[in-house]
């Protein structure tokens, strides 16, 4: 029977905390993505200090939230309308965890990325980091994502393509044989489906071979 990683990660799978630790850990999660996937992590932080930019006002989506690895990048007295929104409420307790931590206002809403319970055009910006490559349509994710998007506002993510280098497909393979990854997709995927909805032309940065 084939495994719906949506289900593993919302029953918090031993790799689910794991995963929090080191993202939550920048040293040990770019080491660890240069040593598996010769990515650099580091384009994630980078992409995460962008919401310290948002004016006060603005309304961020964070889905999967994860472990709150990008609530770093709110400032101090931002201001900002934040919504943490994961299918694991174990995640959710995390990023609860780590709000505290910093100090920030965060709205903690369980969730199916494929089935939002957000308004259209009620972000500015939705966020979706490393999350793509684990949901099992990550059509149906993608779509969501730009419905729930204001008209002019961004989204900033990332994820692992399903076409990696060969040396990579084994990680890819034992993920998958796990459960706990989907079949991710392509960016040229990702451009012609954000197309379908109205979005215009996007920037992509890419990492590894």
């Amino acid at each position: 029977m084939k495994v719906n990683p949506s289900e593993l990660w919302r029953r918090n799978h031993p790799w689910a905390p794991l995963y929090a630790f080191a993202l939550g850990r920048p040293p040990i999660a770019v080491a660890g993505g240069r040593l598996l996937m010769n990515t650099d992590m580091r384009l994630l932080y980078r992409a995460i200090e962008e919401i310290g930019a948002l004016p006060a006002g603005s309304a961020v989506l964070d889905v999967p939230c994860g472990g709150g690895v990008a609530l770093r990048g709110i400032r101090p007295g931002q201001q900002l309308r934040y919504v943490a929104s994961d299918i694991a409420d174990a995640m959710l307790e995390r990023t609860a965890e780590v709000a505290r931590r910093l100090e920030v206002d965060v709205e903690l809403q369980q969730a199916d990325i494929a089935e939002l319970p957000f308004t259209d055009g009620e972000f500015d910006l939705v966020v979706s980091f490393t999350g793509l490559h684990c949901f099992p349509d990550p059509h149906a994710a993608v779509v969501e994502i730009a419905r729930v998007t204001r008209s002019g506002g961004k989204v900033s993510g990332s994820f692992v393509v399903s076409n990696p280098a060969r040396v990579y497909t084994p990680v890819l393979a034992v993920g998958r044989t796990a459960g706990l990854l989907g079949p991710s997709c392509t960016v040229d995927d990702v451009r012609t489906w954000l197309g379908e909805t109205g979005f215009g032309a996007i920037e992509v940065t890419t990492s590894g071979p």
